[in-house]
């Protein structure tokens, strides 16, 4: 067998057992599930291609590209930035509030299980409120430091971030397994395209247009009943 460590740490990272946290989020279709707007296979598919499509794609998983360069070259300083235009990009409270958790908890464990001073450096920022971690940022430093390249590492965080949603779909409505992987499948096209248009992307270029998913993320903190943080 050929070694590929850079495989073997995006496969890591990407990892629905990684315990970065996602298991609590839903990003808004708990709302979507109580308004009966998510009821099916065919509904949850439309609700993660929009997900990814409208802000996953051209905001974070760019932003995991660019962290990736980042992390190869070294530079503390220019990820710091870039980590804060991602969390001036994240409006929804509930949102930002999950994403500075679940790239914490990675984090913390990145720079533990491998001794990188880089990433080190990463997490004396954030123990000195110098930046605030958000998941994309992280991952890419992380796979980064590990190998990756731009392009596989932003497949990975999209996969990764279609995973969790339908993971968090097959808890809130009456979906079997087959169900589930039927819509992983269905995104292999757009994480492809997007995963590549990440790949070229520049700080410059991350936008995030997702208005209907971010106002159910609003009213998600109102509801009577939630299974999931956000």
């Amino acid at each position: 067998m050929t070694g590929d460590p850079a495989l073997l740490t995006l496969l890591q990272f990407a990892d629905g057992l990684f315990p970065a946290g996602g298991f609590a989020h839903s990003f808004g279709l708990e709302t979507y599930v109580q308004d009966g707007r998510v009821r099916d296979r065919h509904d949850l598919e439309m609700f993660v291609a929009a997900h990814l499509e409208g802000s996953a794609g051209p905001a974070d998983a760019a932003a995991a590209a660019i962290a990736v360069t980042l992390a190869r070259r070294d530079d503390p300083a220019a990820w710091i930035m870039l980590d804060a235009r991602l969390d001036a990009m994240k409006t929804v409270p509930e949102f930002r509030v999950a994403s500075r958790q679940m790239g914490r908890q990675t984090l913390r464990i990145a720079a533990g299980i491998g001794g990188d001073s880089f990433l080190a450096h990463l997490a004396r920022a954030v123990d000195d409120g110098r930046a605030s971690a958000h998941h994309a940022t992280v991952f890419g430093a992380a796979v980064g430091r590990g190998g990756a390249d731009p392009e596989r590492a932003a497949a990975a965080y999209l996969y990764a971030s279609a995973s969790l949603l339908v993971g968090a779909g097959l808890r809130l409505i009456a979906l079997g397994q087959l169900d589930g992987q039927r819509v992983l499948a269905a995104m292999r096209g757009p994480i492809e395209r997007l995963a590549t248009a990440a790949a070229l992307a520049t700080v410059d270029d991350l936008w995030s247009f997702n208005p209907a998913i971010e106002i159910a993320g609003i009213r998600h903190a109102a509801l009577d009943m939630r299974l999931f943080r956000s």
